[in-house]
């Protein structure tokens, strides 16, 4: 079975290093460790002495003063594997971890993963076509050197690069190199790091030019490792999961995240709270529990991004800046219908163009594809569309050459409605409540990534709950934005009252509203 050699880089909190150390060398594996030269010599005398006869222990030779964003870290990470390579020569594998992470599955199934998929674990895709880097320096992270800490010394970083930039002082990438990049964490193989050993001490030219470059945690195992060993060897994400909020700043998990962390499909977690210790002890029970089926997902970034989007945080409450009052005039009449169900609500609206010939534009400003006329390019993408809504529907209405207008909206989008209802004085809404079963909150929660095949039961039924008064939510916002402007037809409602609502909404004869209030499987799924 496979022997794990943790590289553990930690820079404080001694107690809670001496706790992972021996957590996980409880299950018979190894850790070496690099306590940051940063921080106090008392420090990390407290650690060597708790674990001085702990024979599964070992530290680096020398400590180094880290700095983010500097060679330091890939220096501290070759000197912790180095004294791993030496004192552990049972280790099969060696796996970079923080003293901010934490296992959520058993040692069983990290063994046994290792055991059965013979490849290093390590995040490297192609530093210029993917889209890791978000924002920011890309190029210039290699082409140019850089000397000093950019946390530290932020002017002299980037005056010392506009200098470079200003004398045309740019390198090029060592000839050969394919420049790679991914996250900071991964595990190796033993003769993975054993080459990649040898490599760095046949090429001191490759070495000299990632000491210059900035974050090379982020780059230099993930080029060396590439050029190493064959593509169908490599796992190519990341071991340990983390995630990155919208300020670029690593995403802190406490005492409520078991569950989520637990289901994910990684081996461990980062970053732990300092104060979560509810959290580490059941993460601790998981990695020294015996052999147990263990279900995986891999919703977690998904769900994050569902909870902040829609919660306190994420809630837009401010107008755009480059959103104007622009009005669509007195004589244009816009009738939204309001329908989370998107098929239900392109039924409808097709069946409103047949039986009355006006036009319709279907979610418009929320779905990718909309069907729409040539514009002139302003309905080429969403991201357009949604920029410029009033002269996109101005454009419409014209197209059309007609003064009154249909679309659909999702109803989790009352920031379009409440600038429509500002734009245009015409305004008709349209609320179409639909039953939600368990299958379409399953389905619609898999829509968005927040759960998988493999979602364990008890959080797809919290999830689906959750769900259900999320839309409910949703629906009593856009009652508030024009609420003299609202009619509502209702799946549970008779056919009559919701025929009365359609005439409402239309200004149409009532045969007319009974008639689309009659339609054969307007609600079905």
């Amino acid at each position: 079975m496979a022997k794990i050699a943790f590289l553990l880089l930690a820079h404080k909190a001694p107690k809670d290093v001496i706790r992972q150390a021996e957590v996980l060398t409880s299950v018979g594996d190894y850790v070496a460790i690099h306590y940051d030269a940063s921080a106090p010599a008392a420090e990390y005398q407290e650690i060597r002495a708790a674990l001085s006869n702990n024979p599964n222990v070992t530290f680096t030779k020398r400590r180094i003063r880290c700095g983010w964003g500097e060679w330091s870290l890939v220096d501290a990470s070759l000197q912790t594997a180095s004294a791993a390579l030496e004192a552990f020569a049972k280790a099969s594998h060696f796996y970079l971890v923080s003293g901010d992470c934490a296992p959520v599955k058993s040692a069983e199934y990290l063994h046994r993963t290792l055991d059965e998929q013979d490849k290093d674990f390590i995040e490297s895709v192609d530093y210029f076509e993917s889209n890791w880097i978000k924002t920011g320096m890309r190029s210039e992270r290699l082409i140019y050197r850089h000397f000093v800490n950019e946390r530290r010394h932020k002017k002299l970083f980037y005056t010392l690069l506009k200098v470079q930039k200003t004398l045309g002082l740019s390198r090029k990438i060592p000839q050969g190199l394919d420049m790679m990049i991914g996250s900071q964490w991964w595990c190796l193989r033993r003769r993975t790091l054993e080459a990649i050993c040898d490599f760095i001490e046949g090429r001191p030219d490759i070495v000299r030019f990632f000491k210059t470059t900035w974050i090379p945690d982020e780059t230099f195992f993930q080029t060396i490792v590439r050029h190493l060993v064959p593509s169908n060897e490599i796992d190519s994400r990341s071991p340990t999961f983390l995630m990155f909020s919208d300020y670029g700043l690593p995403v802190t998990f406490y005492n409520d995240h078991y569950e989520l962390l637990a289901a994910q499909n990684y081996f461990f977690a980062r970053k732990i709270s300092q104060d979560a210790n509810d959290l580490k002890i059941k993460l601790t029970t998981l990695f020294q529990s015996g052999p147990s089926a263990q279900e995986t997902s891999d919703e977690g970034r998904a769900l994050y991004t569902y909870v902040t989007g829609k919660g306190r945080v994420g809630r837009r409450v401010a107008p755009r800046f480059w959103e104007t009052a622009a009005d669509l005039g007195p004589e244009r009449e816009l009738s939204i219908i309001v329908c989370k169900k998107w098929h239900v609500g392109k039924r409808l609206a097709n069946a409103i163009t047949q039986a009355t010939g006006i036009p319709n534009a279907l979610y418009l400003f929320n779905e990718k594809t909309s069907h729409l006329p040539p514009l002139g390019g302003i309905e080429s993408t969403l991201a357009k569309r949604r920029r410029h809504k009033a002269s996109l529907l101005s454009l419409l209405f014209d197209h059309y050459d007609s003064n009154r207008l249909v679309i659909c909206l999702d109803p989790n989008d009352a920031a379009t409605l409440k600038d429509l209802a500002k734009q245009s004085s015409g305004l008709r809404i349209l609320e179409v409540a639909c039953h939600y079963d368990d299958a379409y909150l399953a389905g619609h929660a898999q829509r968005l990534g927040l759960i998988s095949q493999t979602t364990p039961h008890q959080r797809m039924a919290e999830l689906k709950h959750d769900i259900r008064d999320d839309i409910a939510l949703e629906f009593k916002q856009i009652r508030q934005i024009a609420p003299d402007a609202l009619s509502r037809v209702d799946e549970t409602s008779e056919k009559m009252v919701n025929a009365r609502a359609l005439c409402e909404f239309l200004a149409i004869p009532a045969q007319a509203g009974q008639k689309l209030a009659t339609l054969p499987n307007l609600f079905s799924d």
